[in-house]
């Protein structure tokens, strides 16, 4: 199945929530001097516009990003993403996708490796990287990310950063996430793995942090947004979360400083909340 485009949910609370998250991660990692890859299993199209069809049909993102930009104050942390994204993007109604974000924070040491499977998003992200002239240092291929990820790991350089978005659109995308992540710790142990998933009125969606847990129980972190309370009718995301194995340590600081005033930017109703749980060595 391969219905689900991410241009029409571009700059929504998920992706705020996941770029936030993604951007402490790399720029933790260029702390230190050893090149790194980045690799992103389900990349999408990279850039959206957000005047497009698609982002107008729904308007996600004028309760996500939109909320940021008209915020008075934010924490150093947040003021700096808001920054960074608007010196990144080619104009004021574009919106990254990770590859976009991810492509202007590593350094020309760092490679990226980018997998979309959807032959529209493939084709837009291709040519969206061709402008971005990185050269040699990025890979892209239309490929189902989990196929392609066992072939990459360990990377030479032996330090990575893995992120990992499926569409869920299907019950085993849940069970290809738990056994995706197991089999990539048993190739590289030491690799940072970010998993994005919705928070939906299924039993699907609210067991798979109890079962990414068990993967790693000492070293891993779990941060979810709701931005609303689940419909009446069971239906549509309520909020989201991102689960990670072997996080910067820095991490969680940076998080319950900035999470509570991101939860409140993006409530739709009151209740809206946050959680936030960690185990790190």
């Amino acid at each position: 199945m391969l219905s689900y485009r991410h241009a029409f949910h571009a700059g929504n609370h998920a992706d705020v929530l996941k770029h936030f998250i993604l951007y402490l991660v790399l720029q933790y990692f260029n702390r230190k001097d050893k090149p790194y890859w980045y690799i992103d299993t389900h990349a999408g199209a990279g850039l959206y516009d957000l005047n497009g069809k698609e982002a107008q049909k729904i308007g996600e993102y004028r309760h996500g990003i939109a909320r940021l930009y008209q915020a008075a104050a934010l924490p150093d942390d947040l003021a700096d993403f808001v920054a960074h994204l608007k010196h990144i993007l080619p104009a004021a109604h574009h919106y990254c996708g990770s590859p976009w974000l991810a492509q202007s924070l590593l350094r020309p040491t760092d490679k990226l490796r980018l997998f979309e499977l959807h032959p529209n998003d493939f084709s837009l992200l291709d040519n969206n990287m061709r402008e971005a002239r990185l050269g040699r240092r990025v890979m892209v291929k239309q490929q189902n990310g989990w196929d392609a990820l066992p072939a990459l790991l360990p990377p030479p350089t032996r330090r990575a950063v893995v992120l990992i978005d499926p569409p869920y659109e299907q019950k085993q995308d849940y069970s290809c996430a738990v056994h995706g992540l197991r089999d990539a710790l048993k190739r590289f142990a030491q690799g940072c793995y970010l998993l994005w998933y919705p928070c939906l009125s299924r039993e699907e969606s609210r067991a798979l942090p109890v079962q990414l847990s068990k993967l790693l129980p000492d070293n891993h972190l779990h941060a979810e947004l709701h931005a609303h309370a689940p419909r009446s009718d069971g239906f549509g995301m309520h909020g989201s979360g991102m689960f990670i194995l072997n996080p910067p340590y820095l991490l969680a600081e940076q998080l319950q400083k900035t999470l509570p005033v991101l939860c409140q930017l993006l409530a739709q109703d009151d209740k809206a909340q946050f959680k936030l749980t960690f185990h790190i060595r």
